[in-house]
């Protein structure tokens, strides 16, 4: 019989500690939250200080029942949830149904899953945080309001189900502020020159400047024709020449929102699917806690990236640094990085999935990185003029390539910084011109955001946390308010009339400043220095003023219809598209009278079937993965069978379903023969 009982959240998270903690202690799940405030009602007391109405959640009778048993029988229970405001309430909430004193040192938290980490925790167990816990019960309660009074204004006045919330609000709107700031935008002309120069049978280019004096911005068509005037028959020679050296400096350990933002750039990530592979990382013991804004790292860490470093890549690579977490971080964690730095990445590839593998691989090696030395360029900047005009040649090249032999941070734009070797030049050196190219250009509008770009945004402008990103873009998504096509982010138009709504009229709820200021206070109260029931009392107020008036002043929304070019066959009206459970549909606009609906056609460009020849379209299964089929595959007998679960490569090849079949089986026997391997050479190894 087990002396202790340790409660956690997730099943794979027990099973990893069990094996640490062995038989004298029982580990069970409490399978996140076990007791909330209900769905059906606001399930707040306004009348009586905002006290909270919780209930057990339904589906659990039979766990609490469990814990409550096992709690029994035990001599002491640890809690030991999530170490962030989340995790603190959960633990809260369980000490309660298990009747364990608040005031008893029943709480552990711990950064990793590792031995010792968990092993120290187990020794040192502290009270329950009311701090944190009233952070987290001041944040649910604002949202709740938020969401339970807006949301059937909206269903009243533009359509049912839709929602608003405090953060999710915010990020809409800063998406259509975005798309209007595109539409508004004016383009402005320029111009570049670009002139083709060689020296010593090497070419190289140079861009116009302007004069030795000044920089000159051309702006129109007769002022680089004059300018191209001017320079023709002209010789162009060497004025200046600038040699120089350049630092680049590696990125520091992730957080949350790095992690999310490098996920996105380089492994083509979803926010939400990078924080489900993490969390299968942190809970199989392989990386920390992966909820923080913190790039403090142990010295432990520190102590095995130096020996990690050196043995792989030499001493001269190594460089003790220290990275400074920004002024509103919460530094009660490390940040995200492997804990054990002996495990390599090439190590865990066969016994877990392609995700895992690749998001362990880019924490690993972006910790490594981050303890390396700086990469070091030469530099050269060359001024070359011609009739009194100044035209500028930079190069660079690596010298010391540093962390960079290792990792570099990935970029949104996804441009790579290439080396540029300029010829061997001299002062007062005559340089021949191939070429002059002058190209007009336009003024580009802002990128719309993707995900990582929204992520970036919102930590700047300390709007949620590490632990409110993903949820939040997923329900901007989920409600259509948003979507997300080939990463980019754009506005739906119910998107557009909820923002609208919201701007006019609860500007409070959709103000960035507003917002970030209510985080601080959020902070404020974790750090025990704000009441969380006066943050409710002095947002309930206005808020509810504000409510009233607005539902007696704005009337009923209609949102406009997309109407197409494509007639009804029934009854010749223009279809309009409509938006269902699986996405976008076309539909008669005379319902009910005409009921026609039909599904809209996608189809590959630029390839067809590889069976038949005629086009691929793409279509979703009900659960909503993308598949792709021959239009001639409608499963009659004699009729084009193909399908793929897969799209074409970047040649334009793509896979029949039944090959991509035999290719994962192959792949699965390969996998299970390697480690069938592996398991006969340890055993070999451990007999000898």
């Amino acid at each position: 019989m087990a002396d202790y009982l340790v409660i956690v959240e997730s099943p794979a998270k027990a099973s990893t500690i069990k094996k640490i903690l062995g038989s004298k202690y029982m580990v069970e799940a409490s399978m996140g939250h076990i007791r909330d405030l209900p769905k059906s009602q606001l399930g707040i007391d306004i009348d009586n200080d905002f006290e909270p109405k919780y209930i057990n959640i339904r589906g659990k009778a039979d766990l609490i029942k469990k814990l409550k048993n096992d709690a029994k029988n035990v001599k002491k229970v640890y809690l030991a949830t999530d170490p962030d405001r989340e995790g603190e309430a959960i633990a809260w909430h369980l000490a309660f149904l298990l009747n364990i004193d608040e005031n008893d040192t029943c709480r552990i938290a711990f950064n990793e899953i590792t031995k010792k980490g968990i092993q120290t925790a187990i020794k040192a167990p502290r009270k329950l945080d009311k701090n944190l816990i009233d952070a987290q019960q001041a944040r649910r309660e604002l949202d709740r309001i938020v969401g339970y009074k807006i949301s059937p204004l909206l269903w009243k006045k533009v359509r049912k189900g839709l929602s608003a919330g405090r953060v999710q609000s915010v990020a809409v709107r800063l998406i259509v502020d975005r798309e209007e700031q595109i539409e508004n935008f004016v383009p402005e002309e320029y111009w570049t020159l670009d002139a083709n120069l060689s020296a010593q049978k090497k070419n190289f280019n140079a861009r116009f400047y302007g004069t030795a004096n000044e920089k000159i911005e051309i702006k129109s068509q007769e002022q680089i024709d004059e300018i191209l005037k001017n320079l023709e028959n002209k010789k162009y020679i060497v004025k200046d020449i600038k040699l120089g050296e350049k630092k680049r400096n590696p990125a520091p350990p992730f957080t949350t929102s790095t992690l999310q933002q490098e996920a996105s750039r380089k492994l083509g990530f979803a926010i939400k699917k990078t924080m489900s592979v993490a969390q299968t990382l942190y809970e199989s013991g392989l990386i920390t806690y992966m909820r923080t804004d913190s790039t403090r790292i142990s010295d432990e860490a520190r102590s095995m990236a130096k020996e990690q470093i050196e043995s792989h890549f030499g001493k001269e690579y190594y460089e003790n640094r220290y990275y400074k977490t920004k002024k509103d971080a919460q530094d009660a964690h490390e940040a995200i990085r492997p804990t054990y730095l002996n495990v390599l990445p090439a190590e865990i590839k066969e016994k877990y999935s392609s995700d895992q593998y690749k998001l362990y691989k880019l924490i690993y090696e972006r910790l490594l990185a981050s303890q390396m030395s700086s990469a070091v360029y030469n530099t050269m900047s060359v001024d070359i003029e011609a009739s009194n005009y100044i035209f500028r040649a930079n190069g660079s090249k690596i010298k010391f390539a540093g962390f960079m032999a290792l990792y570099v941070e990935g970029n949104d734009d996804g441009i790579e910084e290439k080396d540029i070797v300029l010829p061997d030049l001299k002062i007062g050196q005559e340089v021949k011109c191939n070429e002059l190219n002058p190209m007009q250009h336009f003024t580009e509008p802002p990128a719309r955001y993707t995900e990582a770009s929204l992520v970036k945004m919102l930590e700047e402008k300390g709007i949620g946390r590490p632990s409110t990103y993903a949820p939040t873009i997923t329900t901007i998504i989920e409600r259509r308010y948003i979507e997300r096509e080939k990463k980019v982010l754009h506005p739906t138009e119910l998107g557009r009339v909820v923002d609208n709504i919201l701007k006019e009229n609860f500007k409070d709820i959709v103000n960035v400043e507003f917002t970030a200021q209510m985080e601080e206070k959020l902070d404020g109260v974790a750090e025990g220095e704000v009441n969380w029931k006066n943050i409710l009392r002095e947002f309930y107020g206005p808020f509810e003023k504000n409510l009233e008036e607005v539902e007696e002043r704005i009337g009923k929304v209609e949102i406009q219809d997309e109407v197409t070019d494509i007639p009804c066959e029934k009854c010749g009206r223009m279809m309009v598209v409509k938006m269902g459970r699986y996405g976008k549909f076309l539909a008669c606009p005379g319902f009910p009278e005409c009921r026609n609906v039909k599904s809209i056609v996608q189809k590959l460009e630029n390839v067809k079937c590889p069976k038949c020849g005629a086009d691929i379209l793409i279509k979703k299964s009900k659960r909503g993965k993308k598949y792709y089929i021959c239009e001639k595959n409608d499963g009659q007998e004699g009729h084009c069978d193909f399908i793929a679960w897969n799209g074409p490569d970047k040649n334009g090849v793509i896979v029949p379903a039944e090959l991509d079949k035999e290719k994962k089986t192959t792949r699965r026997k390969t996998t299970r023969r390697k480690s069938t391997e592996t398991k006969k050479k340890t055993t070999a190894k451990s007999k000898k």
